[in-house]
């Protein structure tokens, strides 16, 4: 990565001479055959770049003969692969029946709000990403929300949102 890049290559930056590239052809020489192998390399890819930007999934391509557009369309359809880059940390707001009833949408607007980010998003400073998700299974505690491992809850009062957001950008 260049030292003027802000967003973790997503300018295309990455070049061949990146290391993780020789450990992902390394991952993919280990491999027994070339022929169903496209869901473990982008498992792989995601682990050592922590998204899959185009100039990854051409490389892939390239190791394993498989058209970058059914690439793509795997890396888009899944839910474990992300195409831009993710922050530092992950905020995902339970929006499951439990924690909507609870008031779940003033937390996500007030995430939304203190970090200047609509839900899908990452923060300027590459900091945070905000998720909307589905039950985080923590229903006595509606509404919820969680940070990376950490759940917060009972947050019927979204004037704790603030407070609990600054732990995390030190």
């Amino acid at each position: 990565m260049n030292d003027e890049c802000k967003c973790k290559c997503s300018c295309g930056c990455l070049d061949a001479n990146d290391p993780r590239f020789e450990e992902l052809k390394k991952f993919i020489g280990s491999l027994e055959s070339k022929t169903g192998v496209t869901m473990p390399v982008l498992q792989e890819a995601q682990r050592l770049f922590g998204y899959l930007p185009l100039e990854v999934q051409k490389f892939i391509s390239e190791q394993i003969n498989v058209p970058v557009a059914e690439l793509y369309g795997v890396a888009t359809f899944y839910s474990q692969f992300a195409i831009t880059p993710k922050g530092k940390h992950k905020i995902g707001v339970c929006l499951g029946t439990a924690c909507y009833v609870k008031g779940a949408q003033a937390v996500l607007d007030k995430v939304c709000g203190e970090l200047n980010v609509n839900v899908g998003e990452t923060t300027g400073d590459g900091l945070f990403t905000l998720e909307a998700t589905r039950c985080l299974g923590c229903c006595g505690l509606a509404p919820v929300m969680m940070i990376d491992d950490d759940v917060y809850g009972k947050l019927d009062d979204v004037s704790k949102i603030p407070g609990i957001l600054n732990k995390y950008k030190g």
